[in-house]
């Protein structure tokens, strides 16, 4: 399979819309009002001091804040409404605005399928190595979100360096990624500056993001709110995402996990505008529903999807850049089950606008374990997703009225111009479905052969580094922590 090449990044979409505009302001106002009345608890030092010289009201004896509206507000109006989340490159920017729609892998998770025995294991360096340069390969991947764990570090602080300096070495594309500890986020920040130039090089073209996170119900914990604060006043991009799960962590009902949502997030982003007016906030929205039979977390289910692209519409309504979730799957094995759960939520989600969809390829078992081989077939499906996003263009020369008086009634069009100008271009061009009749592939050589055919192809290339030589090695010899399988 040839490499596949980047087209047309960032399509617009609001063509799934689960709320009515009355339900949008209605929702809002209400997460105005929980985080005015009830608040939020916060259990860092640098993040209370932060929101107590913002304005909000603090009981530090309770560890609770509680945010006027008209703080909440400002914040909303301080925060970018864009955020470009740079490529090293520049071919693959996925700049966050209004319904701008962009792709990526994500999920942390903590097992792969060894993509030569089928067989799940625990992740490692090296699949944080393959997992980048698979993202590097395929086309309708935008954004590397570090996909996967690396289980040997043992020692928190030297998780972060590894994880981003492996992923920064095997692909161009933006780096993305949760962080484990504040040692561990400064020695990535410095790593990025190393790479960039200097730190108003970086914050300028920010070719790294992180991810922190407010933990469902309504709390800021001590590691994340200090992460939050740091990545604030140096200016880096931030998503403060938010998790509730239905009936577990936020109420059982759609519309009232989607308030959770928005209220938490919205927190979120009022603590790193108090940081720093202008910092770029990211909202996120990573939350699902439960299975009632073991309150456990489910990943495919269609309702996750509808939560987020619900969230989606909330994040246009205050014009801020949304981080979201889809193509998940609760399947165990790449079949039938990790198809159609990947494929309905990927193109809902995609269609409400959501600006950065992550965890949309490669992620299954409620987001515990990443197929190389669905990787693969995600970034299919993305395609898909994409040419619906693209819509049908209507203009004279596309509905082509003249060319079929010019026809007539009875002729073909094969060997016209216009067919030859629009035949590569109108089209989803898919790189392993099949499209032949039985005769011409008479082994019955489908889809997941393919994907697998493809995957080992990446495995076999010989790896070169996505760094320059000198940067490269000082950072290994600042970062001795660093392995190097």
């Amino acid at each position: 399979m040839e490499n596949m090449k980047n087209e047309e990044p960032g399509l617009p979409s609001s063509s799934y819309k689960p709320l009515a505009d009355g339900d949008i302001k209605k929702i809002a106002g209400e997460a105005f009002r929980i985080l005015e009345k009830s608040g939020m608890l916060v259990y860092s030092k640098s993040a209370m001091a932060a929101f107590k010289n913002a304005g909000a009201v603090v009981d530090e004896t309770k560890n609770l804040v509680k945010l006027p509206r008209s703080m909440v507000e400002d914040a909303i109006a301080s925060n970018p409404s864009s955020v470009t989340l740079y490529s090293r490159e520049g071919e693959y920017n996925a700049l966050l605005e209004k319904n701008r729609v962009h792709f990526g892998t994500g999920g942390t998770a903590i097992y792969v399928l060894d993509p030569k025995t089928g067989e799940r294991r625990s992740s490692t360096i090296e699949d944080v190595i393959l997992c980048a340069r698979m993202a590097d390969t395929l086309e309708n991947i935008q954004v590397f979100t570090i996909n996967v764990f690396p289980n040997e570090i043992k020692n928190i602080d030297h998780i972060d360096v590894n994880r981003f300096f492996h992923a920064l070495d095997n692909t161009s594309k933006h780096v993305m990624g949760g962080i484990y500890s504040l040692d561990g986020l400064h020695k990535v920040v410095d790593m990025a500056e190393m790479i960039a130039g200097g730190a108003d090089a970086l914050r300028k073209r920010p070719f790294v993001s992180f991810i922190t996170l407010i933990i469902s119900p309504f709390k800021i914990d001590g590691n994340y709110g200090d992460m939050t604060c740091y990545l604030a006043k140096k200016g880096l991009p931030v998503v403060v995402p938010t998790e509730p799960i239905c009936g577990t962590t936020s109420p059982i009902t759609l519309a009232g996990n989607i308030l959770t949502h928005i209220a938490e997030t919205l927190g979120g982003i009022t603590l790193i505008q108090s940081v720093r007016k202008g910092a770029p906030g990211i909202c996120g929205s990573v939350g699902s529903i439960t299975n009632l039979n073991t309150m456990d977390h489910v990943g495919g289910g269609i309702e996750r999807a509808m939560i987020n692209s619900s969230v989606a519409q909330l994040a246009q309504y205050f014009e801020i850049p949304l981080y979201s979730t889809g193509g998940t799957s609760d399947a165990l094995k790449v079949d039938v089950q990790s198809a159609y759960e990947s494929a309905m939520s990927s193109l809902l989600v995609s269609m409400s606008g959501a600006n950065y969809i992550h965890d949309i390829a490669g992620l299954m078992e409620a987001d515990l374990t990443v197929s190389y081989d669905k990787l693969v077939i995600d970034n299919e499906i993305l395609g898909m997703c994409r040419r619906v996003l693209r819509g049908v263009e209507v203009n004279d020369d596309t509905l082509a009225a003249d060319l079929i008086i010019e026809k007539g009634p009875g002729k073909d069009y094969l060997d016209a111009e216009h067919t030859i100008k629009y035949m590569r271009k109108e089209f989803f061009m898919p790189k392993i479905s099949n499209r032949t009749k039985r005769d011409a592939n008479p082994k019955g050589i489908d889809a997941l052969a393919k994907a697998k055919d493809f995957v080992q192809e990446v495995q076999q290339r010989k790896s070169e580094s996505q760094l320059s030589s000198d940067v490269r090695g000082k950072i290994l010899k600042v970062f001795p922590e660093i392995k190097i399988p």
